[in-house]
């Protein structure tokens, strides 16, 4: 049988996932400013190579980085709020060696 975890509470759970929001928000206006130094940099040492290449970089950038921050921020999530200690451990003598 699970513990209860912290989630469980409507409450809780909504200022979590605000909080979890929050950070993804940020993270995108972050993304952009370095999507756009890139993309800039990228045109003052080589100037306008193909606009392909400009899509591809930018989509590149912003999905691998928003990518990462979804992940750990659900990494944060779960154990910020205790969700994590809501399991059961079937296996305890493991801990132990």
């Amino acid at each position: 049988m699970t513990r209860k975890s912290p989630l469980d509470n409507p409450e809780y759970a909504n200022f979590a996932w605000k909080r979890y929001w929050r950070l993804m928000r940020g993270m995108f206006a972050f993304t952009l400013v370095v999507t756009v130094a890139v993309l800039t940099s990228f045109w003052w040492f080589n100037g306008m190579v193909s606009i392909h290449f400009f899509i591809a970089t930018a989509g590149a950038i912003i999905a691998s980085m928003m990518l990462m921050a979804a992940l750990m921020g659900l990494v944060f999530l779960s154990s910020g709020t205790g969700h994590d200690e809501a399991i059961e451990d079937p296996f305890p003598e493991e801990d132990q060696l």
